[in-house]
């Protein structure tokens, strides 16, 4: 169980949000009808069962939590299971910082988001999205290097959390590539991704909804953090986006999408207790 049974913020929740409303309930009962003493204590037998039911249903509740919504700095920000290329609006894409296409288990695995969206997602066929990419208005301190010397794969090197609006998509440069082709961040260069990615996406989203992969949740190895979680890497995106100056105007939303796979090792009540996502 991701919440225990007596989690101080379970505790915390019921006695604010329950018993206080149980108690004002009975309170204001009480004040228009008098109970025979010979009841009294059948009756706050009954109200002990129904307020431990009551418990036990917010501890299930809190653990099957598969949707948060919350406030961060006045934009609304959804976390949910579900799968992002059915989601409404711009869906983020992370590629690597090449903007690699090439799907063969060698440069992009094909069970990665990135390889599904190529081969089966891609709003256009594979040579048309090199094309686009290739020919695509990129600001000119967004490339980093032309590294003719990489092979296979492409040569353009652009800055963590770069941009390109392919139709309903956002593709972005995500993670560096070492010279094995594996994927990898360091934690620095992973916050200067969310904050690079938070800054561009608010120039431009035009005030459509926007969603999310919890990045780095996929292959991509983070140096020194091997064992970081879903939910820590939730968490620190839900604190970059707070102190960007990204900002969703109503009726925009950001929505963060977790695969079903992942909703069990993160604890959605937890990111909704903290109020504000952090």
């Amino acid at each position: 169980m991701k919440v225990k049974i007596f989690d101080r913020r379970l505790v915390r929740t019921f006695l604010e949000k329950v018993v206080s409303i149980v108690a004002s309930v009975c309170t204001i009962v009480l004040i228009f009808f008098d109970m025979p003493d010979q009841y009294k204590s059948t009756a706050g037998c009954v109200a002990l069962f129904i307020l431990i039911l009551l418990y036990l249903y917010l501890w299930y509740r809190s653990n099957s939590l598969k949707k948060v919504n919350l406030t961060i700095e006045g934009s609304e920000v959804t976390v949910k299971t579900g799968d992002i290329f059915q989601q409404s609006g711009f869906k983020a894409i992370a590629f690597n910082e090449y903007f690699d296409t090439q799907v063969d288990d060698k440069i992009i695995s094909k069970k990665s988001l990135n390889g599904i969206f190529i081969e089966k997602y891609s709003p256009a066929p594979l040579e048309e999205l090199n094309n686009h990419l290739d020919n695509y208005q990129f600001d000119d301190e967004e490339l980093v290097e032309d590294n003719v010397e990489r092979a296979p794969g492409k040569t353009k090197k652009y800055k963590l959390g770069t941009l390109c609006v392919l139709g309903d998509y956002l593709l972005v440069a995500f993670s560096k590539f070492d010279n094995k082709n594996k994927a990898n961040l360091t934690m620095p260069e992973y916050l200067e991704f969310l904050v690079n990615f938070w800054d561009n996406v608010n120039r431009v989203y035009s005030q459509r909804d926007v969603s999310v992969p919890v990045f780095g949740s996929g292959i991509t190895r983070i140096k020194e953090h091997k064992n970081i979680s879903d939910e820590d890497l939730l968490k620190i995106m839900l604190w970059t986006f707070r102190i960007s100056e990204m900002r969703f105007k109503h009726p925009a939303k950001l929505s963060i999408i977790i695969h079903e796979d992942k909703i069990d090792s993160i604890d959605l009540f937890d990111i909704k207790a903290a109020r504000n996502g952090i």
